[in-house]
């Protein structure tokens, strides 16, 4: 993949699945913003797919 497609894939994801996300906006009420973040780094399947891409990246 080239780096074009793997930005796309990664905007498509955001797009899908992370814009309006309900357990973002609770997890930002209850742990704050940082607690939301690591969350879906860490944790949510998607944010581990936009991980990989972007280990891709580097």
């Amino acid at each position: 993949m080239t780096r074009k497609q793997l930005f796309s894939e990664v905007e498509q994801l955001m797009n899908r699945y992370c814009s309006g996300c309900f357990l973002y906006e609770h997890l930002k009420n209850e742990k704050g913003r940082r607690g939301a973040h690591r969350f879906c780094i860490s944790q949510c399947t998607v944010g581990e797919k936009i991980k990989s891409y972007g280990k891709k990246l580097s």
